[in-house]
């Protein structure tokens, strides 16, 4: 099983400048390259200090001339907010400047706030055949004069200029949950991301069973790989892990929070939660945290990791996004770095 880094620049108060939240994402990301990962990941996103990331491509960019190794990945571009010749041209650009080193992931998107700002009107079930017509197009514009007319796009015969490095151009991979979204990511050879979010190992074996399920399905398709992300974080003592469960409850708080698109936002910023409000959501507990999401001493977390990939995981992604300071990330990527990941070398 292979180790990959999942980061964000996240702002958590407004008197810290993007410019340092940047170095320290850059930090983060020189870590796992220095440290033997395998890639680095990291999305897109509009209008939110909870997630900062308005162009994968151009962090991306920035990365492979800071880094000397590691794979660099979307994870993942929103697909409804790219039409295909742009996304098919700028991905290529991509692998070119990276030297061939880019993954893409993609996805239909998960916050209506983002949608209703850049594609009014449209819901999760139209983002979704957006992206089910835009995966396959993009291939074809990688392989040339390719003409398209499809329910959401519709242009002649076209090129992606440049073309990619990489032969048949950058790995796709598809962020699934439901059966539907394995079986299209199969189906279309396409590698599969899935996240339980805040749920636990009862989510992860119904993950990979989904999968397993679509492989089975397309059996005359070779067979894709499959990333398992995962919000993480490995402590030296009980008390460091507790601290943990509490800052991952309140992130998820804030997740919920966005993902709902109830609460007032200003300055790209939601309107705080009390602590009332965050003791109330029971399934964000800092006990269902501590159960559900990998915390752990190191060789808890190794642990765990053996069953994920005993269960047929090819890529285990550290999500660190937490609002944590950055020297609690560091430390808990440290170690990762050095206790966890030598026992699966």
């Amino acid at each position: 099983m292979k180790f990959s880094l999942f980061a964000h620049m996240e702002r958590v108060t407004a008197d810290v400048p993007h410019t340092t939240l940047y170095d320290e994402f850059v930090t983060l990301c020189q870590m796992a390259d220095e440290g033997g990962m395998h890639a680095v990941w990291t999305g897109e996103h509009h209008g939110m200090e909870f997630t900062i990331a308005p162009n994968p491509f151009t962090t991306l960019v920035d990365l492979a001339h800071r880094t000397k190794h590691v794979r660099l990945g979307t994870g993942t571009v929103i697909a409804p907010f790219w039409h295909p010749i742009k996304l098919a041209g700028e991905a290529a650009m991509t692998d070119v400047i990276t030297g061939g080193r880019l993954d893409i992931g993609i996805a239909r998107g998960a916050y209506s706030y983002e949608y209703e700002r850049l594609m009014p009107g449209m819901d999760a079930w139209e983002a979704g055949q957006r992206m089910r017509e835009i995966v396959p197009a993009i291939r074809k514009l990688w392989a040339g004069d390719y003409a398209h007319k499809g329910e959401f796009y519709q242009f002649p015969s076209s090129t992606s200029a440049p073309k990619p490095v990489q032969a048949g151009g950058p790995p796709l991979w598809v962020a699934a949950r439901d059966p539907n979204s394995h079986e299209f990511a199969v189906a279309n050879s396409c590698n599969v991301q899935v996240t339980p979010l805040w749920l636990g190992l009862e989510e992860i074996e119904t993950l990979m069973q989904r999968f397993n399920d679509a492989c089975e399905k397309y059996a005359e398709t070779p067979r894709p790989k499959v990333m398992l992300l995962q919000h993480t974080y490995v402590g030296k003592d009980e008390a460091a892990l507790e601290q943990a469960a509490r800052q991952l409850s309140r992130f998820y708080c804030y997740f919920g929070s966005w993902f709902k698109n109830e609460r007032p936002v200003s300055q790209a910023k939601i309107k705080a939660l009390t602590d009332d409000e965050m003791a109330k959501i029971e399934m964000y507990s800092p006990e269902n945290m501590r159960k559900n999401l990998l915390i752990g001493t190191p060789q808890q977390v190794i642990d765990r990791l053996k069953h994920y990939e005993d269960l047929g995981y090819d890529e285990f992604s550290f999500w660190i996004d937490s609002g944590m300071s950055s020297e609690d990330k560091r430390e808990s990527l440290s170690r990762f770095i050095d206790e966890v990941m030598p026992a699966f070398s």
